[in-house]
């Protein structure tokens, strides 16, 4: 079982990481490909050779589900962002992880199972 001292340094470790992440934008990034209406287009061939790709971004925020287009010249740029914002949120559950193993340790190992056998 790691220290105390262990546990603090990892959760100032996580405070490093959080503190140089960048901008962020939480979703998904997708590839569309589409046809037109054009009828001799090569969209409309044997097989289709759709128009595309055309990116999208798709993110829920605030119980609103939302998509907007990316242009390719933006794609690096919201690509990072977004895997910031996947890292943001992988940082998070660390943090929370390490601060509840951190409680039991300066509570003296009680955790849940410790607290329910002290009842009966």
């Amino acid at each position: 079982m790691a220290s105390e001292a262990d546990i603090a340094r990892r959760i100032e470790r996580i405070k490093a990481a959080l503190a140089g992440l960048g901008d962020l934008r939480p979703g998904t990034i997708s590839q569309q490909y589409n046809t037109c209406g054009t009828p001799n287009c090569r969209c409309k061939a044997d097989p289709p050779r759709k128009h595309g790709p055309y990116y999208q971004l798709s993110y829920t925020r605030h119980g609103r589900s939302r998509t907007e287009s990316i242009r390719p010249e933006h794609l690096v740029q919201v690509r990072s962002q977004t895997r910031n914002y996947h890292r943001l949120q992988a940082l998070i559950d660390q943090w929370i992880e390490a601060s509840i193993e951190l409680d039991r340790l300066r509570r003296g190992g009680r955790g849940r199972a410790a607290t329910a056998s002290a009842r009966t």
